[in-house]
């Protein structure tokens, strides 16, 4: 069966809705695709949400999602947790927490927001689509992943849009603290530089993508129930197109080799070798899928963050099963934003180029 835009563009002709040229205009790479392509009733065998999940289908997201310099996820094995991540006292999440709330704390911002780059001569901004130079903040995520350190108490977090994981940082506050200064403070840029004074290690991630699904039940009952739907879902669509979907990530030495850190090379060939390892991930058709805490917006469940090696974070948010497909050959495999799922993102004007997955 069709769905309505593609029927109504067979028989009137193609007619991009206003959304499409919004975005357009602000170089975010869409598509015009159906967010469905299986039929209603689905006859496909995708996992369907129960007929009492109840989601708002009246809000427009876009600009739902509030700016932020970095997000990054905690291992910690679950998927689901505590409503405020925070409460639970012996986790890094509420080391962070009671880091950045000190009056001395190197976690509050010391120096001045950097400034946005113009927008495009006669372009209004989009609300909800921001670059990292927007803000200062960190969205802080507990994660399904589990640490893949060697130490108990140490835990594995993954950067984005840095897209690396930071492995070694110690659940304390002190751990918090080094962990701070060596990838979170807004000083800290993608270039390598950081890396001679870090004492934590780092790799790039080697995937195409990676995933996040909202699963905190004990915020919102509806984000426990969608994502294993989702996560299923993403699994079989990602394996039909003959890519790889883990949800657990190897310990990093065994499949990324040694640290950024530990590379001796001048700080012009570290730059150069971030920028080799992310090309090279961005082409392994390989995808990691992390369910994660409370990422706001649970009415819009459920709530889907992709993040890619050039930099970009999708928000997507009222996915179900029966888009899933679309997502993945839309969003990962072509670069392309669906419109009528986005809550927002990072990263997602691409002034020249085509695609989310162009450099």
């Amino acid at each position: 069966m069709y769905g309505f835009r593609t029927l109504h563009s067979l028989v009137f002709g193609h007619q991009e809705d206003p959304l499409c040229r919004t975005l357009r205009a602000s170089d975010v790479p869409v598509t015009t695709a159906d967010c469905r392509t299986c039929s209603d009733p689905c006859d496909l065998g995708h996992d369907a949400y129960p007929r009492r999940f109840d989601i708002d289908m009246d809000t427009d997201m876009l600009g739902s999602v509030k700016p932020y310099h970095r997000q990054i996820v905690i291992s910690t094995g679950k998927s689901d947790w505590e409503r405020d991540i925070t409460d639970d006292k012996n986790s890094l999440a509420s080391a962070l927490l009671e880091v950045s709330t000190k009056p001395t704390s190197p976690m509050l911002p010391s120096s001045p927001k950097p400034a946005s780059p113009p927008p495009n001569k006669g372009v209004r901004p989009v609300t909800g689509l921001f670059s990292t130079s927007d803000s200062s903040r960190t969205s802080v995520l507990n994660g399904s992943h589990k640490t893949v350190c060697h130490e108990d108490d140490h835990e594995s977090v993954l950067v984005f849009p840095d897209f690396k994981v930071v492995t070694e940082v110690r659940r304390s506050l002190q751990g918090a603290r080094e962990f701070y200064e060596c990838a979170l403070d807004p000083s800290v840029g993608t270039d390598g530089s950081y890396l001679e004074k870090s004492i934590l290690k780092s790799w790039i991630l080697p995937y195409a993508c990676v995933i996040l699904i909202c699963s905190h039940k004990k915020r919102d009952n509806r984000c426990g129930i969608a994502a294993p739907k989702l996560e299923h879902a993403f699994i079989r669509s990602l394996e039909a197109q003959g890519w790889d979907a883990d949800t657990q990530l190897e310990h990093p030495e065994l499949t990324m080799g040694i640290p950024l850190e530990d590379l001796n090379v001048t700080p012009e060939e570290r730059y150069e070798n971030i920028s080799s390892q992310l090309k090279e991930s961005s082409e392994s058709k390989r995808a990691l899928i992390v369910k994660v805490s409370h990422v706001g917006g649970h009415k819009y469940a459920g709530n889907c963050i992709i993040y890619t090696p050039s930099g970009s974070g999708i928000w997507y948010g009222r996915v179900t099963p029966h888009d899933v497909d679309s997502v993945v050959v839309n969003t990962i495999i072509d670069g392309l934003v669906l419109p009528p799922l986005l809550r927002g993102g990072v990263n997602l004007s691409r002034p020249n180029c085509k695609t989310l997955n162009d450099w």
